[in-house]
C-alpha cells in the first residue's frame, strides 16, 4: 500500500491490515485488528460480547502473560517483547481496554476469534507501550510474539476454566452467606411449633426453626459438592497447542507456562497428564455443570417452599411473611407477590437448560478437538454468574426480612390431627385412629378428645405434647400406654 493511500485511510479514521483472505480496513483507534473485524461481521449474534464477561478477558491476559514469561525463560522471546506484552496484559487485568473485545462470545471456530482478538489487543497495546503505532506489527506481532508457543485449542479452554474458577469463588461466597441467613432465621424460629407436611398433607409436628435449618444444610451440602468439582477445573492443557502433541513448543514449555500461570493467578493449576485427551475432552465442564444444576434444583425447591409457606395471606398457608418489595398487581389493590423466589425459580430453570446445552456441546466434539466450547463458555458463565446473583438477591431482599405468624402456626396445629401420630405409641393405633376420625368429623382438638376419653392423664398428655418431645427422638413414658 502506498503512502498516499495510507494517508487517505488515516484521514478517514481507518488503517489497513492483512490476513489470509486479503486486506481489511480497521478503525484506526481500535486496539483489535483484522481478525476481530471479520468476526464482528461473521457472528452478529447475541448482543453479549466477550467484554460482557470480564473474568474471561482477564483470564486471557493472565494466560498471555504466563506464556510470555515462559517463552522468555526458555530463551525464545526477548526481554523487550516480553516486558511490553506483560505490561499490556497488566492493563487488561486492571480493567482497561475491555471494550476492545466486541465480538460475540458464541462464535464458530472453537474460540479462535476470541483468542485472535486477545492477541491483537495485547499486541497493539504493547506496540503503543514500545512507542510504535497500532498495526505496526513488524515490531511486535499478534501471532508470532503474543501467541508464541500457543494455539486457540489450549489457550481457550484454559481461559474458560480460569474464568469459571473466579466466578465460582463469588458463587461460593454468596451461597455461604445465604446459608448463614437461613441459619439466623432457624435460630429465631426455633421455638415455634408447626405442622410438618408430606405430599402437601399434614404429617407430624416440627418447628419452623427446623424447617429453616434444613435450607441452610441443603445449601452447605452443595458448597461441598462445588468444592469437590474444582480440582477438575484446575487441570489444564496449556502446552498442548493444536491437538495435544505440543507441536511448535519446547519440551519444557508446558511445565513452565503452568508454573507461571499458577503464580500469576494464585491458583494451583496442574498440567493434564495426557494433553491429547485433555484437548478434546470437555468432561470437566459437564461435571461442573451437573453440580450447578444440582444447586439450581435445590434453590428452586427452597423457593417453592417459601412461596407455599407465605401463600395467602388469608386463603393460603400464611405461616410466614416474605418482605414486600413491590406492588403485585395492576388490577388487584393490595396484592403482593413472592417475586424474589419467583426470580430464583426462573434462574434455576435457565441453569437446568444450560446444563443440557453444555452436555450436548461436550458430546458433539469430534476427534482431536471440541469446536463447541464457545457455547459451553456462554452457558457456564451465565449459570455461575446468575446463580451467584440469585443467592445474593434471595438473601438480601427475601430471607433476611422473613417473619413468622405464630398465631397461624398454632391455629394449623390445633386444627390438625398430626398430634395423633405422636400419641400413637402411648394410646395405641386403634385408639389413635378413632381419635383422628372424631377430630376430623367434629372439628374438635385432638387434645380435648384424648382427655375426654381418659386415654391419658392431663399431666402425661402435656408432657407428651411438649414441643421438645414432639420434634426429636424420645423414650416412651413409663405407664403411659393404654392397655
Amino acid at each position: 500500500m502506498n503512502k498516499a493511500m495510507n494517508a487517505t485511510l488515516s484521514e478517514q479514521g481507518f488503517r489497513l491490515e492483512h490476513d489470509l483472505l486479503g486486506d481489511k480496513q480497521v478503525p484506526a483507534a481500535a486496539y483489535y485488528g483484522v481478525h476481530t473485524v471479520r468476526a464482528l461481521e461473521n457472528f452478529p449474534l447475541t448482543g453479549q460480547p466477550v467484554s460482557h464477561y470480564p473474568d474471561l478477558v482477564v483470564a486471557l491476559a493472565d494466560i498471555k502473560q504466563a506464556a510470555a514469561r515462559a517463552n522468555h525463560e526458555l530463551g525464545i522471546l526477548d526481554e523487550v517483547h516480553c516486558v511490553a506484552i506483560c505490561a499490556a496484559c497488566d492493563d487488561l487485568r486492571a480493567g482497561l481496554l475491555h471494550d476492545q473485545f466486541p465480538i460475540s462470545l458464541i462464535q464458530g471456530g472453537a474460540g479462535t476469534s476470541t483468542n485472535m482478538n486477545a492477541n491483537e489487543v495485547i499486541s497493539n497495546r504493547a506496540l503503543e507501550i514500545m512507542g510504535h503505532a497500532k498495526g505496526d506489527y513488524a515490531h511486535l506481532h499478534p501471532n508470532e510474539h503474543v501467541n508464541l508457543s500457543q494455539s486457540t485449542n489450549d489457550v481457550y479452554p484454559t481461559a474458560l476454566k480460569l474464568a469459571t474458577l473466579r466466578g465460582i469463588a463469588v458463587l461460593l461466597e454468596r451461597m455461604q452467606s445465604l446459608a448463614s441467613a437461613f441459619e439466623v432465621k432457624a435460630n429465631e424460629f426455633s421455638g415455634l411449633l408447626k405442622v410438618g407436611r408430606t405430599q402437601l398433607q399434614d404429617a407430624v409436628p416440627m418447628t419452623l426453626g427446623q424447617e429453616f435449618q434444613t435450607y441452610a444444610v441443603m445449601i452447605r451440602e452443595d458448597i461441598l459438592r462445588l468444592c469437590e468439582a474444582m480440582p477438575l477445573i484446575r487441570e489444564i492443557n496449556l502446552g498442548a497447542t493444536a491437538i495435544g502433541t505440543g507441536i511448535n513448543t519446547q519440551p519444557e514449555y508446558a511445565a513452565a507456562v503452568c508454573k507461571h500461570l499458577a503464580t500469576i493467578t494464585r491458583q494451583p493449576f496442574v498440567t493434564a497428564p495426557n494433553l491429547i485427551e485433555a484437548t478434546q475432552d470437555c468432561g470437566a465442564f459437564v461435571q461442573l455443570s451437573g453440580v450447578l444444576k444440582r444447586i439450581a434444583v435445590k434453590l428452586s425447591k427452597v423457593c417453592n417452599d417459601l412461596r407455599l409457606l407465605s401463600s395467602g395471606p388469608c386463603a393460603g398457608f400464611g405461616e410466614i411473611n416474605l418482605p414486600p418489595v413491590q406492588a403485585g398487581s395492576s388490577i388487584m389493590p393490595g396484592k403482593v407477590n413472592p417475586v424474589i423466589p419467583e426470580l430464583v425459580n426462573q434462574i434455576a430453570f435457565e441453569v437446568i437448560g444450560n446444563d443440557l446445552t453444555i452436555t450436548m456441546a461436550a458430546e458433539g466434539g469430534q476427534l482431536q478437538l471440541n469446536a463447541f466450547e464457545p457455547i459451553i463458555a456462554h452457558s457456564m458463565f451465565n449459570s455461575v454468574n446468575h446463580l451467584a446473583q440469585a443467592c445474593r438477591t434471595l438473601e438480601e431482599k427475601c430471607v433476611r426480612g422473613i417473619t413468622a405468624n405464630p398465631d397461624r402456626l398454632r391455629e394449623h396445629l390445633d386444627r390438625s390431627i398430626v398430634l395423633v401420630t405422636a400419641l400413637n405409641p402411648y394410646i395405641g393405633y386403634h385408639h389413635a385412629t378413632d381419635v383422628a376420625r372424631e377430630a376430623l368429623d367434629s372439628g374438635r382438638r385432638v387434645y380435648d378428645i384424648v382427655l375426654e376419653r381418659g386415654l391419658v392423664s392431663r399431666e402425661v398428655l402435656d408432657e407428651l405434647l411438649r414441643p421438645e418431645a414432639l420434634t426429636a427422638p424420645r423414650y416412651p413414658i413409663t405407664g403411659a400406654l393404654v392397655q
